[in-house]
This record gives structure tokens, sequence and C-alpha cells, in this order.
């Protein structure tokens, strides 16, 4: 447990010490003492943290002795040494902070709280009015450099759509790459509705080097990107934008990445957000160069392997494996809604890694009597249903359920008479936040590479591929979005032979 004592106030090598730091530059010797006569000494001891990452504070720390490291999603991108100042921008905003801060050796904090500069019985109006104008001082000339930084973006990420694994690897690679070629990468914070708002707080400039990002982490925006290599989910998206189908906001966005001299746009995820980078582009000038890099569990573009397909099937195998078990134990029919509103890749492939008796994507309309007499004297049952079957049929009915309740529904219209209890699961949202596994972690490497020599070649509206391993590129006319389901795969499904 940190210790938290007060300071001497006549401690004279600490007032000298203090007056050698620039916040304090502008204070009297008097001022200093004030000072000193607030601060509270803390000791850490190897491996303990000052603060986490999240936390709202409204506390600077000053390195008296000893080191001390930031960390960022679990990976160290700077450490504090004696004369250091760390969480200072804190005083003003009292935002939560943005990474953790931990003793990496035994040391010693000098702990000035954002409190005591509001309270004129510790310490003078004046004084802290010089504190503060130094701290607005030092923002000031961040915000200016801030808006120097993203006057002009290099190459601009844009990541919309579905949450899928390997969003975050991917977007860690391109910055990798594309930065030992000298190039500059950001990123928008939150999909299409940070290009058509276009505010400098809506980008953020990814680094990959350390050294690079020690010069620049001052400045608001700048992202360290090693850690997103093994990171869940999409840090820079958020729900889809579903107003950028109006050509007033795509016409907006167009505007925004022409006044931000954008030369590379690079949209990242799914079917939906390819239609909207082509959409964008009608409005773009031919000097920016369009790409678009395929991030979908369901495999939802032709052609090529997307990442997060791979995490997608281990992940769902996994939870059908779960359901069998339990089907089996206590003699029930599980009819489990997956991923798949057009394909049904997820749906099927998880069906037939797990060994599940009836794969069901959107292509596929079994008989459902037949199906109803194939289990009605089986001692336990697990039929995978895709999200999209007869979404059609159900949109048109209204029908207020998912695709697991529909085909039930239908099983009892075919008089289904089993001892098993049926019972449908709704599709699980979980399978979008797991780990990527090693397999699209290689994936988003090889599209990185692949999407950094396009570039530098001057190509232009391609999509990076991969498919048994071989690396090439598919035109934007040539993509399709309607990824079918092999047939002879939908067979090796139904092992209840209907």
């Amino acid at each position: 447990m940190t210790n938290e004592l007060p300071v001497n106030k006549d401690d004279e090598p600490l007032t000298q010490f203090l007056q050698g730091l620039l916040l304090f530059a502008s204070l009297s010797r008097q001022e200093i003492g004030m000072v000193v006569s607030v601060l509270k000494r803390c000791t850490y001891q190897s491996g303990e943290v000052v603060f986490e990452e999240g936390e709202v504070g409204d506390s600077a720390y000053i390195v008296e002795d000893g080191r001390f490291s930031l960390d960022r999603m679990g990976r160290r991108i700077k450490t504090f040494s004696k004369g250091d100042i760390f969480g200072e921008v804190a005083l003003i905003d009292k935002k939560p902070r943005m990474g953790t801060v931990t003793a990496v050796e035994s040391g010693t904090l000098l702990k000035l709280d954002g409190a005591v500069l509001e309270d004129e019985t510790s310490i003078s109006l004046l004084a802290s009015i010089k504190i503060y104008k130094e701290l607005g001082r030092q923002v000031t000339s961040y915000l200016r450099e801030e808006e120097e930084l993203y006057r002009e973006m290099d190459v601009l990420l844009v990541q919309d759509g579905g949450c899928a694994p390997g969003y975050n690897p991917v977007t860690a690679f391109i910055t990798r790459y594309l930065e030992n070629r000298g190039r500059q990468v950001y990123v928008a914070a939150e999909g299409f509705k940070s290009l058509v708002n276009g505010h400098t707080k809506e980008f953020y400039r990814l680094i990959d080097n350390s050294d690079l990002y020690k010069t620049l982490d001052h400045i608001p925006g700048v992202f360290f990107a090693p850690p997103l290599r093994d990171a869940r989910g999409a840090r820079f998206r958020t729900e889809r934008y579903k107003e950028f189908i109006e050509s007033e906001n795509q016409q907006k966005a167009a505007r925004n990445i022409i006044n931000r001299n954008a030369k590379v746009l690079v949209g990242i995820g799914g079917n939906g957000t390819f239609a909207g980078i082509k959409q964008l582009g009608r409005y773009l000038p031919e000097r920016i160069q369009l790409f678009f890099i395929p991030v979908t569990i369901d495999s939802d573009l032709f052609g090529t392997e997307c990442i997060g397909e791979h995490t997608g099937v281990e992940v769902g195998a996994e939870k059908i494996h779960c359901y069998l078990a339990d089907a089996r134990t206590h003699h029930r029919c599980y009819i489990i809604e997956l991923m798949g509103a057009d394909g049904g890749y997820h749906a099927l492939h998880s069906c037939l890694g797990a060994g599940a008796h009836l794969a069901v994507p959107p292509s596929y309309t079994p008989d459902p009597r037949k199906v109803a007499d194939a289990i009605k004297d089986r001692e336990y049952t697990v039929i995978v249903v895709a999200e999209g079957y007869k979404k059609a049929e159900r949109k048109a009915q209204g029908y207020p359920g998912n695709a697991a309740e529909y085909l039930r529904d239908e099983l009892l219209a075919a008089g289904l008479a089993t001892r098993q209890r049926v019972i449908c699961e709704g599709f699980s949202r979980d399978i979008r936040g797991a780990i990527p596994n090693n397999r699209d972690i290689m994936l988003a490497q090889q599209m990185a590479r692949i999407l950094t020599e396009l570039i530098v070649q001057g190509k232009s509206s391609m999509m990076p591929a991969v498919l048994s391993g071989k690396e090439y590129a598919i035109p934007f006319e040539e993509i399709r979005t309607d990824n079918s389901v092999e047939s002879g795969l939908v067979e090796l499904a139904n092992r209840l032979q209907v």
C-alpha cells in the first residue's frame, strides 16, 4: 500500500529541485515554499501502480527519484525519471487517464492535488494563477501543434460496419509498414461519422516507432499503434453510421478529406463499408488513392479470405461444442442462430467444425416436415441457422422473432413432436469481441503488406486479397459482396440427411 506523507516545508534541496522545473519557473521562492507545503511524498515499490488507464484523476505527479512507466493497452510506451512530470493535464480537465503508470523500480513521487490549487488557504491565488498559466501555455502549444499535425493527413484509415476480430491488428500493421516507407498514417475516430463531422478531434495520428511517439505523445490524438496488434474489437469505430447513405453526408465527408489534403483513403470493414467507400469515391479527385481491406466474420466478400472469419469460426464452433454437450446431457434440441446475413459462411463453417447436426444457411430451405420427422425420435439435436434465413419472408410477415425462432415455428407447424426440449438461442454478439487468432493476425499482416505495395506503386481502387496462400489484389469493379457458400459443404453439414 502506498504511503502519502506531507513534505517538510523547510526542505531546501526540494525547493531548489522544484525551481528547476518548467511548471514552477515563474514562481518566487516564497511561492515555491507554498507549493512545497501542499505536496505529498508518495513512495512506490517496484511493480506498484500509481493510477490505472481510464481512472478519473485531478492530480499531477513529479518524479523525485526512481523510474515509472506509462502503459497503454498493456504495452509500455514511455518511462519517467527524476524531474519528469506526468498527469499534469488532469489539473485542468479531470478526464479519464489515458494510460497506466507503474513503478519500474522503487521510487518516490511528489503529488500535487488539483484541489489545493483552488484553495487560497493553502496556496496564494497569484501562485495558482502562475501555475495554471503555465499549464495553459503548455495545453495551448499542444493544440497549436495538433492543428498543424492534422493539417495534412497523408494516409487516412476509416473503419465502419460491425465489429470483428482483426480490425485492431490490421490497423497496427498498416501503420508499421507505411511508416517504414516514410508515410504518415491517420485514422477516423468513429468511421464515416467522423469524416462527415470533419473536426480535428475526430482524427488520430497513429505512430509505430516508439522514439517518434515520445516526441509527439503530448499532442492530443497521437496514438501508439503497436498495442493494437493483439487487441480485441475495433478501437476506432462505433455503431454503423446509417446517415452516410445520404449523398449530402458523402459530399461533406469528401470535402473534409480534400481539405485535410489526404493522399490515400483506406476503408476497413465488411460489405457495407465497401459500399460506403465506393460511394465516397464518386466525390473525390483521382489524385486520392482508394483502397479497401476486408474485415468481417461472415466472409461476405468474394475471392478472398477475410480478416476475422477464422477467429469467428473457431469461437462459433466452440460455442456449438458447448451446446452439443448440454443437449446430450439434458436431451434437448437447440436451434442456434449464428452470423450469416447473406452467404452464411460463419454459421456453416462453425457447424461443420463442431459437428452439429444441421446447418441452415440463407441459401438453403429444408423441408420442415422432413426435419421434424428426422429429429422426433432423437435423444439430442443441435441445428445451426444463419441469421439471414428467410429474412425477406420474415420481414414481409412482420415476424418479431429471430431466424432460430422462425425455423422452430416452421417445425412446429409441420407437426414436430419430440421428447426433446426445444430451445432457441439468438445470435451471440460476443463473438465479435473475441481475441483474433493466429491465422487472422497473419492475414492482417499479409493484407497490410499488399496494401503498402499498392500505395507505393500508385495503384488505386483495389482490395488486397489472399486465397489459398496466393496474394494479389482485386479491382473495385470486380469485387462481389454476395459471397455464397459451397453446396457441397452444406451437404456435409446435413447429418440429419434431410
